[in-house]
């Protein structure tokens, strides 16, 4: 599993903040470097286990600066914001790319309910009560 999941192309488009993966069986995933920003696998966003996982808000314009080879097994991606502390297995970074689409919504679901934004210049106040 773990050669089926070592992209064979990696690409970073500065302009559209889009990191893409290329995979032998033909597979490719283009993930937004906010959304692989707020699914950092560090201890800075997951914690130190269940339950202990930060909201990474206000990550809308992130953008990737430079992109580091762990070995032959993983990135560590360097952010504008100054994170980069994350390493980013090539296991992981499939799983991101595989389940992009409902990893995502999680994300947007748990912004709502913390009544918070994606945009770094928005702030949001819930009058509501």
């Amino acid at each position: 599993m773990a050669e089926q999941t070592k992209p064979v192309a990696i690409q970073l488009h500065s302009r559209s903040r889009q990191l893409e993966l290329e995979y032998a069986n033909g597979e490719r995933f283009s993930l937004s470097c906010e959304y692989l920003r707020v699914y950092s696998p560090s201890a800075e966003v997951l914690g130190h286990g269940p339950g202990q996982e930060v909201l990474q808000t206000g990550k809308l314009k992130v953008a990737i600066t430079e992109i580091k080879p762990v070995g032959n097994y993983a990135l560590q991606l360097v952010f504008d914001d100054g994170h980069d502390t994350g390493l980013y297995a090539f296991t992981y970074l499939y799983e991101l790319g595989k389940n992009q689409e409902a990893k995502w919504q999680v994300y947007l679901d748990r912004l709502a309910d913390a009544g918070a934004s994606r945009d770094p210049d928005v702030q949001v106040l819930d009058l509501s009560g």
